[in-house]
């Protein structure tokens, strides 16, 4: 009889990335690149892991310059930015109670992923 966690492994079980062993970085971080690459804007999540996240820039209004917020950025920023945070987000969901304690200080995927 087939087990439920064999099933979903058959079936390709989309919910969830797999979790990180910390002696087969290797092959765990292989399975996330994998992972991402099913998701939407793949791309842009990729670029995030790294290079890091979208810096903002600055715009100059009445000769003030002060950095963008996020309803200042162009519509791709804007979707550079959410993939950063989807991005950050999976690594954090692939990564084991203790592992987590050791990184969560950082804030971007880059920073996990390093």
């Amino acid at each position: 009889m087939t087990t439920l966690a064999e099933h979903m492994i058959v079936s390709g079980a989309d919910n969830r990335p797999s979790m990180l062993e910390k002696s087969m970085y290797t092959s765990w971080s292989s399975r996330m690149h994998l992972y991402i690459k099913g998701k939407e804007n793949f791309r842009m999540m990729l670029k995030s892991i790294d290079n890091g996240p979208l810096v903002y820039g600055t715009i100059e209004e009445d000769c003030v310059t002060h950095p963008k917020k996020y309803k200042e950025l162009t519509d791709v920023e804007k979707l550079q930015d959410d993939c950063d945070v989807k991005a950050t987000n999976i690594i954090l969901q692939g990564l084991p109670p203790e592992v987590y304690s050791l990184v969560n200080h950082h804030q971007v995927a880059k920073e996990f992923w390093d």
